[in-house]
């Protein structure tokens, strides 16, 4: 499978491993919610064969890259019912 629809089906994940993180680990910060999520989506679309592969060139702004989407989903998540109605 070409890395394009393997790193879409990650994304994809994205909304449901941030809710499950915010389930499992509402005591903690943001930070550490975030970086559980960025670990889960990455294990998810194999970060560490991709950057052995080559597919993978700059791993930091990949990881950036993963954090602002990851970011972008909490952000519309808090706006949403879904945040209103879990308080």
């Amino acid at each position: 499978m070409n890395f394009l629809s393997v790193l879409l089906k990650g994304i994809a994940l994205v909304p449901g491993v941030v809710q499950s993180v915010e389930e499992i680990s509402g005591a903690q910060t943001g930070a550490q919610k975030k970086a559980a999520a960025l670990s889960i989506v990455g294990t998810a679309i194999n970060v560490a064969d991709s950057v052995a592969n080559k597919q993978i060139v700059d791993t930091n702004q990949f990881q950036g890259g993963l954090g602002k989407v990851i970011d972008g989903v909490v952000d519309c998540l808090n706006a949403s019912t879904w945040a209103k109605s879990s308080s």
